[in-house]
């Protein structure tokens, strides 16, 4: 099995106009593959129609959009465009997502998350292989849907999983699996929770990267990072379940009192330091390799620039380029 790496668009502080020159190095690099994610800033699709354009040989997949935001058939739509237009592979990675991003923004309500990730995996895997998909699902009634122009490579349908139904749903139903920001000795643990069922190549992860030789400001930034997603519903949920509630339990405390920068504070170093990928970039690259050695396929940088490496353009690019396999 060769590993795959691949970095998520847009960086931050990048217009994306200036990706151009990234895309079009990144295989010279040894990047294989470019990522997007959605929340409230790009959308997810609009920066892979553009890599498709300006470097059709990278793989290009979504780490994760909400199942809930789109219609099936859109969603279907606008993943097989998006393969027409690429030499590469198309994976689609959806989720369960949260109410903030379905329900807060969208308006949408945020009902049976399981069943309604499950329904679209199902809906696109059938759609996505020329079939007629049509029937009451549990989330949702389709009288009849059928694409009319498949793409020459079907899409692959990818599922975010934290916690034991989701994963084992992403074994039995996905192409693939984004496996969370795990440490690496807990992988083990997640293809345990698959019921034996070999993931293998299937498994991919996104991690947080700022690659800075200033440890103090590399986990100040990773503070500020790390801190609301891990007092995100969602994400305390899985962290609990991997025995952690004690130890982020007075972190906890003080984001529901209000005490934002006191939460910040309270994240331990040692968790800290394993699920943000920060140091010299010869030690991102070590950490990121941990993650390879227990059984990751594809390692997806989601870049933060240091201000060590400069802003803009030049900046990512050097960060990119010492961070990336040729950088070794």
């Amino acid at each position: 099995m060769t590993h795959r790496a691949g970095f998520s668009i847009p960086i931050p502080g990048l217009p994306l106009r200036e990706h151009r020159t990234l895309l079009e190095r990144a295989p010279d690099w040894g990047y294989t593959d470019v990522w997007t994610a959605e929340s409230a800033g790009p959308d997810a699709f609009t920066p892979l129609a553009l890599a498709a354009a300006w470097c059709p040989s990278l793989r290009l997949g979504t780490s994760v959009i909400p199942a809930q935001t789109r219609g099936p058939a859109t969603l279907a739509m606008t993943a097989a465009t998006l393969a027409e237009a690429t030499d590469a592979e198309v994976v689609v990675g959806i989720g369960a997502s949260g109410p903030p991003f379905v329900e807060d923004i969208n308006g949408i309500p945020f009902r049976e998350p399981y069943r309604h990730v499950r329904d679209t995996a199902r809906f696109l895997r059938t759609a996505f292989h020329g079939e007629l998909v049509q029937g009451d699902f549990d989330t949702f009634r389709i009288k009849g849907f059928h694409l009319s122009q498949l793409p020459p490579r079907a899409p692959r349908v990818m599922l975010g999983a934290l916690r034991p139904g989701m994963l084992r749903l992403a074994a039995r139903e996905a192409d693939q699996l984004l496996a969370p920001a795990l440490g690496a000795e807990l992988l083990g643990d997640t293809r345990y929770v698959l019921d034996g069922q070999d993931v293998g190549d299937r498994a991919l992860g996104r991690f947080f990267v700022c690659p800075t030789a200033d440890r103090e400001l590399g986990r100040m930034i990773g503070r500020r990072v790390l801190t609301p997603m891990l007092m995100a519903r969602t994400y305390w949920a899985f962290h609990s379940w991997l025995g952690r509630a004690d130890l982020l339990g007075p972190m906890r405390e003080a984001w529901l009192a209000g005490d934002w920068h006191r939460a910040q504070t309270l994240l331990p170093d040692r968790l800290l330091d394993e699920l943000f990928v920060h140091g010299s970039p010869e030690e991102c690259r070590e950490h990121l390799e941990r993650f390879v050695a227990a059984g990751i396929d594809t390692t997806i940088i989601a870049l933060i620039p240091p201000p060590e490496f400069g802003g803009g353009l030049p900046g990512a690019t050097a960060a990119l380029h010492a961070l990336s396999p040729a950088g070794s």
